[in-house]
């Protein structure tokens, strides 16, 4: 009897934090950013452009919001996302973009203590911040807690690692597109 009731109060908190306001705010987004990319066939860039500087920061904060929970670092959520998926979506992305896909950044490197210059492609930015949020809102989806619960300590350790680092670059690039280039001058 005991046991039964703690297990029932561990779900509980479980449902209380996977089904809370910012989880549920932060899937509406992260669904929206997944289906407009899926949908970018054939976009124009300057309307793909706008549509990305108002979804990516708005993206940013609801990550930001998202609760912190213990997850198990040799858990690996199930990936929804295949490797045809990505490269098909980086394919489709790179097309929109054309000649402002690629860019360089300075990046700080630990191992020399220096600003290196790397390139980088907004495409690939945008499609490796496309793979954990599609592979979450599935998940999600799904509607198993516990998984749930996991997907989102993965989501929120990936956003920590690269995708929130991610996002920042190819917003800056986006912007520097929208409102700096010489077509915009």
């Amino acid at each position: 009897m005991q046991k039964t009731l703690i297990l029932r109060a561990i779900r509980n908190i479980i449902m209380q934090i996977v089904y809370s306001q910012p989880v549920i705010e932060f899937v509406t987004v992260a669904a929206e950013y997944c289906a407009f990319l899926e949908q970018s066939v054939g976009r124009d860039r300057d309307s793909f452009t706008a549509t990305l500087l108002k979804l990516l920061p708005l993206l940013y904060v609801k990550a930001q919001l998202l609760p912190q929970v213990e997850g198990n670092a040799e858990y690996a959520p199930e990936m929804f996302v295949t490797e045809q998926d990505y490269n098909w979506l980086r394919a489709v992305l790179a097309d929109v973009m054309a000649e402002e896909d690629e860019f360089e950044d300075f990046v700080y490197d630990e191992t020399v203590q220096t600003d290196e210059v790397r390139w980088h492609r907004v495409s690939e930015c945008l499609a490796d911040i496309y793979q954990p949020l599609r592979d979450f809102v599935e998940t999600f989806r799904a509607g198993v807690e516990e998984n749930i619960e996991e997907a989102l300590w993965s989501l929120n350790d990936a956003f920590e690692l690269y995708w929130g680092a991610d996002l920042l670059d190819a917003l800056r690039r986006l912007h520097r597109t929208r409102y700096v280039s010489e077509n915009h001058i």
